[in-house]
């Protein structure tokens, strides 16, 4: 796992290109909800994936949180698992916004929304930056209101190993509602997308 690592002109392209793909997103999600999004420069690290958990729990330190997860897979090797978080206490708000009913299975059924219209305009823009394409696999819904939501969680993370981290959050500037993407690709993966970011550079 030693090879496992960007160069400062890798990381500074991936950095660019997940600006890119962040910034298309954020457009989507500002139009899809009429209202204005403020974005934070994404985090990039590759971690031990075992630290995923309590790194969950930190950011969510009340438990009241969604979580929906979505398997995305290229036609070069690029492989991973986008992450959305979301904190339960304010998304009622949202829910009235659009129209929702105020019960359980339409708060799912909103945020499973939200998340496809982020995630997929994520990953849309980033793939094409690559010179790739990718496709999805359903999405899979974890709440905090589970009692084994830590457990599932720590399940999730175990299948990466080690695991190259992005952080995004997306924060609606008129309501009191934010969310956090986190996009993780797997140790192989990462090596393909190493050699993507090369393909990149060398067209500077």
């Amino acid at each position: 796992m030693t090879t496992l690592y960007f160069t400062e002109e890798q990381r500074d392209c991936l950095q660019e290109l997940v600006n890119v793909a962040m910034g298309l997103a954020s457009d989507k999600l500002a139009r899809y909800l009429d209202t204005l999004v403020h974005l934070q420069v994404p985090a990039i690290a590759l971690v031990e994936t075992e630290q995923l958990p309590e790194h969950f729990a930190r950011r969510y330190p009340q438990h009241n949180a969604s979580l929906i997860s979505l398997g995305f897979f290229g036609d070069q090797g690029l492989r991973g698992e986008t992450i959305m978080l979301y904190q339960l206490e304010n998304v009622g708000v949202i829910a009235q916004l659009l129209g929702y009913a105020d019960d359980d299975s339409s708060e799912a059924e909103m945020l499973t929304d939200i998340s496809s219209v982020l995630t997929t305009t994520f990953l849309n823009g980033l793939a094409e930056q690559l010179e790739n394409s990718f496709s999805y696999a359903a999405p899979r819904i974890l709440s905090s209101r589970d009692q084994h939501f830590v457990q599932k969680l720590a399940d999730t993370a175990s299948q990466w190993q080690l695991a190259l981290q992005v952080d995004i959050r997306y924060q609606l500037i008129d309501y009191s509602f934010n969310c956090d993407m986190m996009l993780l690709v797997p140790g192989e993966a990462v090596l393909q997308l190493r050699q993507m970011l090369n393909k990149v550079l060398a067209g500077f």
